[in-house]
């Protein structure tokens, strides 16, 4: 798969929302979750099982942005979180087992990193996981 720039961005700029949703999901963002989100995403850049375009793309800059705009726009987890799924179904082809696999790696390591996963937490990643077990089960 090599997407063209633009749309690689937009595609780490959707992972950005998601990630965000998930961290805001119990209504608080933590350093904690943000400094968790970082790290993976930066151990994600590395993998060649994950990679979408041969762009030199910075895809911890994209996400980060993302998230960080996001938080000082006010958005909501439930706004982020249905763009993110808005998207994935309009571009189903990008989100193969392996990136599907490394979104749900990443979003439980954020929700995971302060203080173990709350109710919140835990309802919205069940959520992300069952919508990407019915495309893939489709």
């Amino acid at each position: 798969m090599n997407l063209t720039t633009q749309a690689a961005v937009v595609f780490y700029q959707h992972l950005g929302k998601l990630f965000y949703a998930i961290a805001l999901a119990d209504a608080n963002i933590k350093k904690e979750e943000f400094e968790a989100m970082r790290k993976e995403i930066s151990l994600l850049s590395m993998s060649e099982h994950v990679k979408i375009t041969d762009a030199e793309i910075d895809i911890e800059h994209q996400i980060t942005s993302t998230f960080k705009i996001l938080y000082f726009d006010k958005a909501t987890s439930e706004d982020c979180y249905e763009e993110f799924i808005k998207y994935k179904n309009n571009n189903e082809s990008l989100f193969t087992a392996e990136i599907k696999k490394a979104i749900l790696k990443i979003a439980g390591k954020i929700a995971g990193s302060f203080s173990d996963v709350n109710k919140s937490e835990l309802i919205l990643l069940g959520k992300l996981s069952i919508e990407f077990k019915e495309k893939s089960d489709t």
